[in-house]
This record gives structure tokens, C-alpha cells and sequence, in this order.
């Protein structure tokens, strides 16, 4: 069979001879088969083994980041396309006859035969890994994309609360409490209020006085008026007031209270405090007592005298 492979092709027992080289090692009757072959060509297609041998070796490294899927997928597509269809090599004598000839001398260390689909299989396989390592080689000396810094937004300022300082109201000033003369004026507006006319007596402490009585029955209040009512001192005597009600005995009129006249007083205005309640009112009178007055009057100083009717 006429050898028909470019003279710068290995045959079939040289790339047996270089794959076991690189893969397992060769035995001494196989290095001898190996150097009697195309020394030139073997040394070329061994440093190619080599070099494919080496980049499996980076390849499997831990060390790597993954493949993109895309490249990938490329790559796989390029190896199956170049050895989609295994290289036409022919027989070669000499190095058949080389191998026969370590087989020969060195039966106890025999080179094991490797058969045509897994020769093409490892060496299209070493192929396609140096292809796959230059590609991750490319890829991972590729620049990356430039890192767009992200704009710090700072944080946004949140602004106390703001308080309001408390409402003060003013202090409600209560209306001050009406003076005597003034509930007198309104008590005697009333259309069901008594008034009875007070005069003086003939004790000498009554000279002079005049004045009047306003008596509510239904709210059971009332109020003296006098002008010319001599002053008195609290620590000697006191005024007392009397209310003769015709339901009762004249010798036990209801007290109305006691009250004192301030020196230079010209009018006073007293409000009757009745301690019993008073159902038919007949007369009005003013005695002069002991401090704090009495229980039951002596009428010695009657000052001033009114009676209904």
C-alpha cells in the first residue's frame, strides 16, 4: 500500500506511540520504537501533546471561574466541527516494523495496541481542551466593563417635630358675688316679694331710724335696709333680727340672725338668715343683745318695728 500522508504527518504507530507518551509513559522497547521513527515530526506533534496535555491540566484547576454559557457552547461547536471527520493516515513499514521489533525484544513489557477510535478519540480530545483553555484564556484577559459608580444619595434630614408651646388660657376671672344692695334690688323686682316699712321706737339707741324690709315667702329670703342706725361694738352688743309669724306664739318669734353697723356707716343693707321656716310673717323687728344675741329676747331695746297690715 503506497504511503499517500504529507510527509510532515505522523502515521498511526507514531501518534499511538506519542499519546501513551503523554498520557501513561512509555515502556524502554516503546521510547526505543518511538526514537527510531521521524524524530523531527514525533518531536513536533509530542511538544503539540504536551502543550494540550498541560491546558487539560489548567483547565480542571479549582482556581478558574466558569465558562459563560454562550462561549461555551461556541467552543463545543468548534471542536465538533473539526473532528467531526478523523484524519486519513496511512501505513507507515518503517514504524511498523520498529514496533514489531520492540515487541519482539522486550515480550515481558509488550506496547498495548490502541485501537483507531480511541486514538482519534484521545488526540481530538486533547485537541479540543487546548482549544477550550485558550478560549477561557481569552476570555478571562478580556477587559470587564467599567464600573459605574452608583450616586450616594445621602440620607434625607428629618426635622424635629415641632411643638408647640401649651395654650395658656387666661384665668377666668369669676364675676364677683353680688353685694347685699344688689340681691335686695333684685328680690324686691319680684312681683310676690313683701315690703314693710320699718319705723323707729322710743328706746334712745332708735333715734332717727328709718328703713324697710323685703321678704321673699317662696325662697324664704329676705333683707333689711336702714339709714341712721347707730354704729355698735361686737365685743358689747349686737343687733338681732326677729320674725313674728302668726302660726306661732308671739312670745317666740323666729330669729332672723344678728349683724353689726360700722361706724361711719350711713346706710347698711342686712340679709335675714330665718333659722325656722316662717309660713305667715306678720311683723319685723330689731332688738339690741349680747354678742352672738339670744334665744329668747327680753325686748328691753326694741330699735326698730314693722308689721303687715
Amino acid at each position: 500500500m503506497t504511503d499517500t500522508r504529507p510527509q510532515d504527518q505522523p502515521d498511526e504507530a507514531m501518534v499511538d506511540l506519542l499519546i501513551k507518551q503523554v498520557t501513561e509513559g512509555l515502556s524502554p522497547a516503546e521510547q526505543r520504537a518511538l526514537d527510531v521513527l521521524d524524530s523531527e515530526v514525533a518531536s513536533a506533534y509530542s511538544r503539540d501533546l504536551e502543550r494540550a496535555a498541560a491546558a487539560v491540566m489548567i483547565a480542571g484547576s479549582p482556581t478558574q471561574q466558569p465558562l459563560p454559557a454562550a462561549l461555551a457552547e461556541r467552543v463545543a461547536q468548534q471542536a465538533a466541527a473539526h473532528f467531526a471527520s478523523p484524519p486519513k493516515i496511512g501505513d507507515s513499514s518503517k514504524a511498523r516494523a520498529a514496533v514489531d521489533a520492540a515487541r519482539t525484544s522486550a515480550p515481558s513489557a509488550p506496547v498495548r495496541p490502541v485501537s483507531r477510535a480511541n486514538r482519534y478519540g484521545a488526540y481530538g480530545w486533547l485537541a479540543a481542551a487546548a482549544c477550550l483553555v485558550l478560549a477561557i484564556f481569552a476570555w478571562q484577559r478580556s477587559p470587564s466593563p467599567p464600573v459605574v459608580p452608583v450616586a450616594q444619595t445621602p440620607p434625607p434630614v428629618i426635622a424635629p417635630p415641632v411643638i408647640a408651646p401649651p395654650v395658656i388660657a387666661p384665668p377666668v376671672e369669676k364675676p364677683p358675688p353680688p353685694t347685699p344692695a344688689e340681691e335686695r334690688a333684685a328680690l324686691l323686682a319680684k312681683s310676690d316679694s313683701l315690703r314693710i316699712p320699718l319705723t323707729s321706737t322710743k328706746d334712745p339707741a332708735a333715734a332717727g331710724v328709718t328703713g324697710d324690709v323685703v321678704w321673699d315667702p317662696a325662697t324664704q329670703r329676705g333683707f333689711l335696709h336702714f339709714t341712721g342706725l347707730a354704729a355698735n361694738d361686737p365685743a358689747v352688743h349686737q343687733y338681732q333680727i326677729w320674725i313674728f309669724d302668726a302660726g306661732r306664739d308671739k312670745r317666740y318669734p323666729v330669729d332672723g340672725g344678728v349683724f353689726d353697723v360700722p361706724a361711719n356707716t350711713a346706710e347698711v343693707v342686712v340679709p335675714i338668715r330665718a333659722e325656722l321656716m316662717v309660713r305667715k310673717p306678720a311683723a319685723f323687728a330689731v332688738t339690741v343683745e349680747k354678742p352672738g344675741g339670744v334665744v329668747v329676747s327680753g325686748r328691753e331695746h326694741v330699735v326698730a318695728l314693722g308689721a303687715i297690715g
